[in-house]
């Protein structure tokens, strides 16, 4: 696991309604707030999920009132503390609303990452 200095994009406290549900059932994974970058999440939960496990994650980002709906790849686990993930095709608009959300500047490209 890499060290906090060291990642290659800070997160930032997460927003409101966090769900995860383990891809292929419908339980949700008990959870509390997580982090946030625009690559992936922390997930506090005390449920453990194997490297490699697919997950569906949905969460509101409060400041602009914008819903996330998106796979991810669990990464790395911490038992009894919780895992973090690394999405897997993050919408273009989901990528461009958590910038606004965490106050970043926006990506080359722009919103679709068309470059002109």
């Amino acid at each position: 696991m890499k060290d906090n200095d060291a990642r290659e994009v800070q997160r930032y406290e997460l927003p409101s309604e966090l769900s995860v549900v383990y891809e292929g059932a419908s339980e949700k994974v008990p959870i509390h707030p997580a982090d946030l970058s625009t690559r992936g999440m922390f997930v506090h939960s005390p449920k453990p999920f194997p490297e490699g496990s697919i997950v569906k994650i949905h969460f509101r980002l409060r400041r602009i009132d914008f819903a996330v709906n998106v796979r991810a790849e669990v990464r790395h686990c911490i038992a009894g503390v919780g895992f973090g993930v690394e999405f897997l095709d993050l919408e273009p608009e989901a990528h461009w609303a958590i910038e606004q959300e965490l106050g970043l500047p926006e990506s080359p490209g722009g919103l679709l990452g068309e470059n002109k």
